[in-house]
């Protein structure tokens, strides 16, 4: 089947930055399901993003679908013809629907009879008449949340659609889309090349938009360079380093067709101010990169990428320069007034600020997360004095000016402002710390006190709106209730803290007087011991293995990890599967036998088999050794030891009647195997592991 290159742009008012790359992604994508779909065979897919265009490259596109065999089943032969062998109505109504005379259908010999079958081969569809469907579909089905309208067009989309390339090699296929008749032409960059490039073939359109138009139009290309260009610059004009935000990048790179750097300068008095607060004004308002030097501090340097290659850059950056010093000026003037008072004046402030409707003001939430801090920091071996006073001023950097512009300097500015304050080191860095981790692999907490304070400010939020049954639902989290599990379990247990979950809720539960769901703190446990799975899921390690721990429901984070550790290291050994078939057989059988009720005493003058007696011997003394593993923590090297059980167990369950017409003896049996059960059941339900067989 012949081939051909497929080219689709979608030319576009300037797009949304931070969508550029997933709008781009999901068009790629979309084309490339809907030729899947249509069986259509193609190679390469490339996409090109840049602020003004979407674009879609398809190599050695077929021409055609391929030709499909069709058959369609009628009646029985039986019931198609008559005993004259004439076709009956069930046969001409088959042939007839189907645009065919009876002779020109085929008979099928099955297990269950003959069948009268019309055999064809449908016709693959020309790709020139698919294409155009599959664009829309695409196109329709883009993550855009709010489409907008423009002129007399009814047609929608994320912003005004200007002109359309559809070329299938060097064919355009003129079926209109977005309301537009497409065509062979493109737009060049909108100030160097004002006016319209012919691309002949898909092969030419990034070369000509290059070479004529002054468009880089793909994304990752203009990524590299935007990258290698900042980067190059800080080091060559300054013998700096440019500090480079993935995120800020993109948006970047999403920003320019025609991208040229170019280093500006402030004055040095604005370094007095926190890095962290020039870093956010640069950032998030002009989309600077800011510079630092070989000691990392950082320089009075920004670096602006310009859409523009200037005969005269002095004059971009002179203008660049204008417009950031009046940022800077306003966060130095925010620092300066913000230092004039003290964070522990600023508490009563809180109280006027709503966290939840029905759980109070932020004020109130601060009052009781410093009283489950302090109890935190006790259990911990840290100052409970030192976590409470953190905690009353965790959230009074909310009220500073600085933060009112700059939300996302929340806790760092509190950092500052508390060491300014005279605070102790560990209340100021808890102030930043309490936020820690703010994203999934973010740093943790260093000190004991930002420990406590993170720690109970999330618990205190779990605790409060479970108790008043505002639970995460579904895709619904506002209060961010799953990243604040995620967020304890990785402290306590990256921090290797000895604190039980449930003992730390009920504490939370303690402070409120709200609360109207029964046993809310048990309730938090489950769902946070349930954030384990994915966790776990994440690391590699099996569900099978998380699910064995959690049978146990062990409520110390730590304890909990260092099972599941050691439970996927016992799954590794060779005995593994047959420990874990034998442990399915005995809870099987003692559940029939009355479960709990049966006792782990064995009674040694019963034993009668030289099995059972072998297996009695090595529980007994596996026990001696592992029992003092588990109360050290020691799980991995407990279960190790329990692996050399196998021998026995199996020699057992092959040479001993468990269920004995004796009832003294079988009462023994199974007070046997469940003192058995019981070792393994001190780490988790070993049960639950894949077994033999």
């Amino acid at each position: 089947m012949a081939t051909q290159d497929f080219l689709v742009e979608l030319g576009t008012e300037e797009l949304p930055p931070k969508a550029l790359k997933p709008l781009s992604d999901a068009f790629t994508q979309g084309i490339a399901k809907g030729l899947e779909v249509a069986g259509i065979e193609f190679g390469k897919v490339e996409a090109f993003a840049a602020p003004r265009r979407l674009a879609v490259r398809i190599r050695d596109l077929a021409d055609a679908q391929p030709d499909k065999p069709v058959e369609k089943r009628g009646p029985a032969v039986k019931a198609a013809f008559d005993d004259a062998g004439n076709p009956t109505r069930a046969l001409t109504g088959f042939a007839t629907s189907l645009g065919v005379t009876p002779d020109q259908l085929d008979t099928l010999e099955t297990d269950k009879g003959a069948w009268v079958v019309y055999r064809t081969v449908e016709q693959g569809k020309p790709t020139v008449e698919l294409l155009p469907e599959l664009v829309d579909q695409s196109l329709a089905a883009l993550p855009i949340p709010k489409r907008m309208r423009w002129g007399a067009h009814r047609t929608e989309f994320v912003r005004p659609v200007h002109w359309v390339i559809m070329l299938f090699g060097n064919k355009v296929i003129d079926t209109p889309i977005m309301g537009l008749k497409p065509g062979n032409k493109t737009r060049g960059h909108r100030f160097h090349c004002p006016k319209k490039l012919i691309v002949p073939t898909p092969s030419d359109y990034e070369v000509v938009l290059k070479q004529e138009g002054y468009v880089l139009a793909d994304f990752a290309e203009r990524r590299a360079q935007i990258r290698a260009g900042v980067a190059e610059l800080a080091e060559s004009e300054a013998g700096g380093k440019a500090v480079i935000d993935e995120e800020l990048l993109d948006e970047v790179t999403a920003l320019n067709e025609w991208p040229v750097p170019l280093m500006g300068r402030f004055e040095d008095r604005f370094l007095e101010v926190p890095a962290e607060a020039l870093i956010s004004s640069m950032k998030e308002h002009q989309k600077y990169f800011h510079v630092v030097g070989a000691d990392g501090a950082m320089l009075p340097l920004f670096i602006t990428v310009a859409n523009i290659e200037s005969k005269d850059p002095a004059q971009v950056i002179s203008g660049n320069e204008k417009v950031i010093r009046p940022r800077l000026s306003d966060a130095a003037f925010f620092y300066e007034t913000d230092r004039k008072s003290r964070l522990e004046d600023r508490i009563d402030r809180l109280k006027p600020i709503v966290f939840q409707e029905k759980l109070g003001s932020i004020y109130d939430k601060s009052v009781r997360v410093a009283a489950l801090a302090s109890k935190i920091a006790a259990a911990i071996d840290s100052d409970p004095a030192l976590a409470e006073r953190a905690a009353m001023l965790a959230k009074t950097d909310l009220v500073t000016e600085m933060v009112l512009e700059f939300t996302d300097l929340q806790g760092i500015m509190g950092q500052y402002y508390a060491a300014n304050d005279g605070e102790a080191d560990d209340v100021a860095k808890a102030l930043n710390e309490q936020y820690m981790p703010r994203f999934a692999g973010d740093d943790l907490p260093t000190t004991a006190t930002g420990c406590a304070v993170a720690i109970a400010d999330r618990l205190d939020s779990l605790v409060g709106l479970f108790g008043i049954n505002q639970p995460p639902s579904g895709t619904r989290d506002p209060f961010a209730l799953r990243r604040a599990s995620l967020g304890v379990l990785r402290i306590i247990i990256e921090r290797e803290l000895p604190l039980d979950l449930q003992t730390c809720c009920e504490w939370a539960a303690e402070n409120f007087t709200v609360l109207t769901e029964p046993d809310t703190a048990s309730t938090v446990v489950d769902y946070m011991l349930e954030r384990f799975r994915a966790h776990y899921d994440e690391l590699g390690i099996g569900a099978e293995v998380y699910l064995a721990v959690h049978a146990r429901r062990p409520t110390r984070p730590l304890d909990f990890d260092r099972r599941v550790k050691a439970v996927e290291a016992f799954r590794q050994l060779p005995e593994a599967q047959a420990l874990a078939s034998a442990n399915k057989r005995v809870s099987n059988i003692l559940t029939k036998q009355g479960g709990d009720h049966i006792g782990e005493t064995v009674d040694t003058s019963l034993l009668q088999d030289s099995a059972e007696q072998r297996l009695a011997e090595q529980v007994e003394q596996q026990a001696g050794k592992v029992v003092p593993l588990f109360e050290q923590g020691d799980y991995a090297s407990a279960l190790r030891s329990l692996a050399s059980l196998r021998e026995p167990v199996d020699s057992f369950f092959d040479e001993v009647m468990v269920m004995a017409e004796d009832d003294a003896t079988r009462n023994n049996r199974l007070a046997l195997l469940n003192r058995l059960r019981n070792l393994f059941l001190r780490v988790a339900d070993i049960s639950l592991l894949p077994s033999a067989g």
